[in-house]
């Protein structure tokens, strides 16, 4: 009879010599193969459809980008999951791309060898709508001012990108405090704070956006833009990070490590700052991704109706405001463009948030 110790040895041993299974070099050769001929005929479509088919009517032209960039999607999917394995998260790892991308581009504007975005004195040899033409002096085109579509939306991404994280600083600030303090000692505070925070999540945002901002006018430059409509979205954007940071609240108080602190004598305001604070931060700050998201299209609505930064100055809302029935028909591309901009930072400021909420916040990730 063997001993216990002797098997357990002898097994383990036995599994030392139980080879690894590793994938091929066959299958990885493969995978990249496929993902070259993916990625070449997906450039070879965008090329077909953005060059040779420039004149061709959108209804056939859009299915066949769109088809031409889902399949060069496919070719990176499969490259980036041949090479860094098949848990490999492609979209969000593009999405952050993207935004670094944005980013480094509205930060370093002037620096960049771009198009006139807003003065329309320089525009006059220019020619007007301009279809998108990759390998010309105006990659994405011109509007009917003849001013370039690829500048204006990179500028107009500043304007968006600063009032979104303007508007969300400043409630996080306002509505994260008010949170805590009703989270924290409950009782008539936390009632009145909470009909407040009903009523004002009760009306609907678009018209109490349209009419803070109507009270605080409407924008005559980038900065002016940046604080009234920043402002009017922050009003909004309080109740909601009221709501957040009370629950967070109301969970971390009832924790071991706060209960110790006031066992120990510790008051309030040290409570709230040492124990809650850093506790109830994270899940805001994965929170506020989201919340960018959705101000960057309250931003854009503002300013299709009007109330935003005018033109010539772009923003993404007044560019898309410029596609009325004609241009739509006659040249798609005009609102075609800022939209694919805002959608593509708009997606991926919500996928980037949802990636953080659930490092940060796994719980509420969950739901």
């Amino acid at each position: 009879m063997v001993a216990p110790e002797l098997a357990v040895v002898e097994t383990i041993e036995t599994l030392d010599f139980v080879p690894s299974v590793v994938a091929p070099p066959s299958s990885k050769a493969f995978g990249l193969v496929q993902a070259g001929v993916l990625l070449i005929v997906g450039i070879a479509g965008l090329y077909l459809s953005l060059v040779t088919m420039g004149h061709v009517a959108g209804i056939i032209k859009v299915p066949a980008v769109l088809l031409s960039v889902g399949i060069i999607y496919a070719g990176i999917k499969r490259a980036t999951r041949t090479i860094f394995g098949p848990t490999f998260d492609t979209g969000l790892w593009m999405c952050g791309i993207w935004l670094v991308a944005i980013i480094a581009a509205t930060t370093f504007a002037d620096l960049l060898p771009l198009g006139i975005s807003s003065d329309t004195t320089k525009t006059i040899g220019i020619p007007g709508n301009l279809r998108p033409d990759l390998f010309s002096k105006h990659p994405l085109g011109t509007n009917n001012f003849s001013l370039d579509l690829l500048s204006r939306c990179i500028y107009a991404a500043r304007v968006s990108l600063l009032t979104a994280t303007f508007a969300v600083a400043v409630s996080m600030l306002i509505g994260g405090t008010i949170g805590m303090l009703a989270g924290y000692f409950r009782g008539p505070i936390d009632q009145v704070i909470g009909v407040a925070t009903d009523s004002f999540l009760a009306f609907p945002a678009l018209i109490l956006l349209i009419a803070i901002a109507a009270i605080l006018g409407i924008p005559t430059s980038v900065p002016s833009a940046i604080i009234k409509e920043g402002s009017a979205l922050a009003i909004v954007g309080i109740p909601t990070m009221v709501r957040l940071a009370r629950a967070n609240t109301m969970v971390f108080a009832q924790r071991e490590f706060v209960l110790s602190s006031r066992a120990m004598g510790a008051k309030d305001s040290r409570i709230i700052m040492r124990e809650i604070l850093p506790n109830v931060l994270l899940p805001l700050l994965s929170f506020s991704f989201i919340i960018i998201a959705v101000l960057i299209v309250a931003e854009g609505s503002l300013a299709f109706l009007g109330l935003g930064l005018q033109q010539p100055l772009p923003t993404w809302g007044n560019m898309i405001a410029e596609g009325d029935v004609t241009t739509l028909r006659k040249y798609p591309f005009i609102p075609l463009v800022p939209g694919m901009f805002m959608f593509l930072t708009v997606f991926s400021f919500n996928r980037v948030g949802e990636f953080a909420r659930s490092l940060w916040d796994p719980r509420s990730a969950k739901l």
